[in-house]
């Protein structure tokens, strides 16, 4: 009776499941996006609903705000101030022989900062003292008293910071207008140093002979003017190179005409 039931037929049972025929099928495979295919990233910010996005753009983000950062940090400013002495002294000694024309080949590799800086202070606190010893020299064969007069140190502080800062500013802003490449960093490098002659002048403007002082004054303005026009001459070729040559002379001179009519007058 066993052998009867192991040998029915199991097909004809109800509820039977009859056998799979299996078929090769075609299998997908997905593929590796082509290298030049854009590739999105799922929208997981405030915006969820509104599909992909395209990478890179937190990352856009994150270079200006790491470009700022640079521009007020004071490590990035480090490299402009990689100047040893005899670097330093050879450079000033190259503004006191404007006819030369070189310097921007001699800064090309290295410009630095220390003209606009030091130099810059330098001449400040060297005409607010010295300006206070002239006017202390003019008025002491008078009977009228003499007091040190602060504000030397506010008007030379705001008249020689802010040439040195904004006209280099101007004349770069000018250059690049007329579509040729500058660098602000090397205007400034030449400018700083062009105050060294100035800063030597007013040691000799305190000689209390106004034909002197102005002997001083024309012969500083004309070394200092040169030394600026005759390197922008080299660095700049362009067809109104004239305008900027005569532009820039004039305000330097400017300047030393200014410093002795203030301060040693």
């Amino acid at each position: 009776m066993d052998d009867s039931y192991t040998n029915f037929p199991t097909s004809h049972l109800v509820g039977s499941v009859p056998a799979v025929v299996t078929e090769e099928k075609n299998s997908y495979k997905p593929q590796a996006p082509a290298a030049n295919s854009p590739i999105l990233a799922p929208n997981n910010g405030p915006n969820a609903g509104r599909g992909y996005q395209t990478l890179g753009g937190e990352g856009d983000g994150q270079q200006s705000t790491n470009k700022w950062n640079g521009v007020f940090s004071v490590s990035s400013y480090t490299e402009y101030f990689n100047v040893d002495t005899d670097l330093v002294l050879n450079r000033l000694m190259s503004s006191l022989n404007p006819t030369t024309g070189d310097f921007f080949s001699k800064i090309d590799a290295n410009p630095d900062l220390y003209g606009l800086i030091w130099i810059s202070t330098t001449l400040v606190f060297v005409l607010s003292s010295i300006g206070n010893c002239a006017t202390y020299l003019m008025q002491s064969d008078s009977n009228s008293s003499w007091n040190f007069d602060v504000n030397y140190v506010n008007v030379a502080a705001c008249s020689v910071y802010g040439y040195a800062l904004l006209v280099p500013l101007g004349f770069y802003f000018l250059i690049r207008y007329m579509g040729i490449s500058a660098s602000l960093i090397r205007f400034w490098c030449l400018w700083g140093y062009s105050l060294f002659v100035l800063v030597l002048s007013s040691f000799l403007l305190i000689i209390p002979v106004e034909f002197v002082r102005w002997t001083i004054t024309i012969a500083a303005a004309t070394t200092s003017a040169s030394f600026v026009a005759l390197n922008l001459r080299t660095y700049v070729q362009s067809d109104d190179l004239m305008i900027i040559l005569v532009a820039s002379f004039a305000l330097q001179a400017a300047l030393t005409i200014f410093i002795k009519m203030w301060f040693f007058s």
